[in-house]
């Protein structure tokens, strides 16, 4: 049970931590402080879900429809390149990336943000429901698999947010803001950019 545990785990930290979209939305929401709490908990109920239908069998269905994965792409690719035009914005007016100065938005619509963010890469589905789906299914505990690769996700969004929160209010000025802006910019350009040009597999 324990090595099932130890093998989701490592594997989920080798990769759900990385620089992608969804790790730079999440620390652009917890830097603004926008309902970043229930942000990472989206995020790491998502990556639990999708990992547990994966050990269950869905990610061999999955690989066989191509059609699904290439609308997943290209919604993904649309929206990416929104988010990634809205933080180009910030960028041209460094007035309103100052902590609190801007009117914060509905908890809806950061929860829907974070879906779309999270769901409209076929990445997610590459990397949690067929390759961890795959590797946990052979395990001698897939459950111990699944609770282990969850707990990485749990820690990983969760430090996220919490190291955002501690390093916002030592952001005052404008500047170190216009940075990070477009630094999630750039990330969000890239990962549309590969999720436009990358093969999904079948086709």
């Amino acid at each position: 049970m324990w090595g099932s545990w130890l093998n989701g785990l490592f594997v989920g930290v080798g990769l759900i931590i990385a620089i992608g979209a969804q790790n730079a939305f999440v620390l652009q929401r917890g830097l603004k402080n926008e309902y970043p709490w229930w942000v990472a908990t989206v995020c790491a109920l998502c990556d639990l879900v999708l990992i547990g239908l994966g050990v269950l069998g869905l990610g061999a269905l999955l690989s066989t429809h191509a059609g699904l994965m290439q609308v997943a792409r290209w919604a993904g690719v649309a929206f990416l390149s929104w988010q990634a035009w809205q933080a180009w914005q910030r960028v041209r007016r460094p007035s309103s990336l100052k902590a609190g100065g801007e009117t914060r938005p509905r908890l809806w619509g950061v929860l829907m943000a974070t879906l779309a963010v999270t769901l409209l890469n076929p990445h997610v589905y590459l990397d949690t429901v067929i390759m961890l789906g795959a590797i946990g299914a052979q395990q001698a505990v897939p459950e111990a698999f699944v609770a282990g690769a969850a707990m990485a996700s749990v820690g990983w969004f969760f430090a996220l947010v919490g190291g955002a929160g501690w390093l916002a209010p030592r952001l005052a000025n404008p500047r170190a803001w216009q940075v990070i802006e477009g630094g999630i910019c750039a990330v969000l350009l890239l990962v549309a950019w590969q999720l436009a040009m990358t093969p999904l597999g079948a086709a």
